[in-house]
């Protein structure tokens, strides 16, 4: 098993968009502003970045599309022109120099084709090398019910078990075609050994083989997309990806994520704390009421 501490994170961010079109025509989802909980206007990227750096991550990898390696590399690597940076209030300037610090911790990495969001998770491979990592979603900005984070509750968990983790939530049997759903058998309120993964069930499947013990029966475990993940999992991905082996046309990760679990045990923690998908219309325009 690996017991290294949890040094690197990964966050996917070379998707097109194409439910927020046609605003990611000329905005790529992962820069649409949110108002964090410091009032701060910011891209929804940079309040990831934080939320993994703030929980003990010393690397980031945010993995792009070739043609967006400026774009995101302006963001955290370069000053501000020389024409706006007079103009910003003294506590802007020094949030300037700030995100410039956070930008010495970030590796900007490609994605040349998009096939999937395995696939994307792929190819940061060479750059994590042989150590767990904490995986992150680009489109999706967490709010914890305590002091502690939600990446942090997650690497706690991790770090006590030593075992690939996936986050959970209790979503409805109505949200379940919109989600990774999860079965297990409970080692405590909170934590469980996960004994399947399947990705957007129909009702009735979910039914008759996903539900968990104790749980209503129309409710459901479902991913809250945040991972803490042994480099074994690369290994899956790279056979899927060798045999060509797609799902929906493109490589997936939830199925290699069962191979992980079949290979080295896998556990679930049910996160304390909220996720909020910026990915969609609606689920952006709520978040920007209910994220703060």
């Amino acid at each position: 098993m690996h017991k290294d501490k949890v040094r690197k994170a990964v966050i996917p961010a070379a998707g097109f968009g194409t439910r927020l079109f046609p605003a990611t025509k000329v905005v790529k989802k992962e820069l649409f502003p949110i108002i964090d909980r410091d009032g701060r206007a910011k891209p929804v990227i940079l309040a990831i970045v934080e939320e993994a750096i703030n929980a003990g991550i010393a690397e980031v990898g945010i993995v792009v599309q070739p043609d967006d390696v400026g774009i995101f590399a302006d963001l955290f690597k370069n000053p501000p022109s020389r024409g706006l940076f007079p103009k910003l209030s003294p506590q802007n300037q020094e949030y300037s120099q700030y995100l410039q610090d956070l930008g010495s911790k970030i590796v900007i990495l490609t994605q040349e084709e998009q096939e999937g969001y395995g696939h994307a998770v792929f190819c940061a491979r060479e750059w994590v090398q042989n150590e767990p990592f904490l995986l992150m979603l680009g489109d999706h900005v967490y709010k914890s019910d305590t002091e502690i984070s939600c990446s942090r509750q997650i690497l706690d968990v991790y770090e006590q078990g030593n075992r690939s983790v996936v986050s959970l939530t209790i979503m409805p049997e109505t949200m379940l075609h919109k989600a990774g759903c999860v079965k297990g058998v409970w080692q405590c309120n909170s934590i469980l050994t996960v004994t399947q993964l399947y990705e957007k069930p129909s009702v009735d499947y979910a039914r008759q083989h996903l539900h968990v013990e104790g749980m209503p029966e129309n409710e459901f475990l479902c991913m809250f997309g945040l991972y803490v993940l042994t480099p074994k999992i690369f290994d899956f991905l790279a056979e899927n990806i060798n045999k060509d082996f797609r799902e929906r046309g493109e490589f997936q990760l939830t199925s290699c994520l069962d191979n992980l679990r079949q290979a080295e045990g896998m556990t679930g923690y049910l996160v304390k704390g909220k996720c909020f998908d910026t990915g969609m219309p609606n689920a952006y325009r709520q978040t920007m009421i209910d994220f703060k």
